[in-house]
């Protein structure tokens, strides 16, 4: 996955927000003012994402597959770090993607939800 692709991936969830409050080398991508996932973009190679994660997926994700580590500087119950290495599929990445935006709009209130066009995912 290309940094191109991430960023398209990202921003393809409703809703979603591409901010830099870490300055302007990290992408930190939004739903309501909420993180769901962020990523040193323009960065050494190779690229890299954080995304939310139940914890126990979160560990078994980690165990079944080399690329997918405890999140970088984030709470490493919640969060893993994905290097983009071509070990993973795209659809894969995707997926976690979206699983991320999920945990986090599910926390959102029922209005918010609802003006996001999201129905439980």
């Amino acid at each position: 996955m290309t940094p191109a692709a991430l960023r398209r991936a990202c921003l393809a969830m409703p809703g979603a927000t591409e901010t830099f409050p870490f300055g302007p080398e990290t992408s930190v991508f939004k739903v309501a003012g909420k993180i769901f996932a962020l990523s040193p973009l323009r960065g050494e190679p190779p690229l890299r994402v954080s995304v939310k994660c139940e914890p126990g997926l979160a560990e078994q994700l980690r165990a079944g597959h080399p690329a997918i580590t405890p999140g970088y500087h984030l709470n490493k119950r919640h969060w893993n770090t994905i290097v983009l290495d071509g070990s993973l599929p795209d659809a894969m990445v995707r997926d976690m993607i979206e699983d991320s935006y999920d945990l986090i709009v599910a926390k959102l209130p029922k209005a918010t939800q609802r003006a996001l066009g999201w129905t439980g995912g």
